[in-house]
């Protein structure tokens, strides 16, 4: 038996939001969407570097405010990329933990992204 990894699934509740957040800010791409028709809620599929999340306009599908922990190689790196691109709502830093380097961040969702780099 095989198990994959987790994809987490984060609601959202305007498109346009979450393509700003997600791929102009944080440089995901888009793998796929679907909605049943049109005036239809929007589910969709996206992805970078290894990660997969679905984002959903479905009521009932996932909790506003959740928290995703993302394992990564350079928390100064990722910093570095996302201040370069002068986002309004988000300037993020590194927070220096004792076990970790931590990039923080809130979608305009409520849902909380962990970026965090491992000092062991």
């Amino acid at each position: 038996m095989n198990i994959s990894p987790a994809i987490p699934i984060l609601r959202i509740f305007s498109v346009d939001k979450a393509r700003e957040f997600y791929f102009d800010f944080l440089g995901f791409r888009l793998d796929w969407e679907h909605t049943f028709g049109d005036n239809f809620p929007l589910y969709m599929q996206i992805s970078r570097s290894g990660l997969t999340l679905h984002l959903t306009e479905h009521f009932g599908d996932a909790t506003p405010g959740s928290a995703v922990y993302i394992p990564i190689d350079d928390a100064h790196a990722l910093q570095k990329e996302l201040i370069a691109k002068d986002y309004r709502h988000a300037k993020p830093g590194v927070v220096e933990e004792d076990w970790a380097r931590q990039v923080r961040l809130t979608d305009p969702f409520g849902n909380r992204l962990v970026f965090s780099e491992s000092k062991e």
